[in-house]
């Protein structure tokens, strides 16, 4: 008779559900404030690409380093 359960190679994690959810977001405030709202508890970091995400100014920023 064959086994049940999960095919061959899906394992599943070990006690990632035993456990609370603690969430680093990263850049869009509301994804952090939904969760709070479930009481998850949350680490907003207020974070956005170097040089607003302009291609240029970025190559032109490496090019001195910073």
């Amino acid at each position: 008779m064959p086994k049940k359960g999960k095919p061959k190679g899906e394992a599943e994690p070990a006690g990632l559900f035993d456990r609370d959810l603690k969430v680093v977001n990263i850049g869009i405030p509301t994804f952090a404030d939904d969760l709070a709202s479930e009481g998850v508890a949350v680490v907003k970091v207020d974070w956005k690409p170097p040089a607003g995400g302009d291609a240029e100014m970025m190559r032109i920023l490496d090019k001195l380093g910073t």
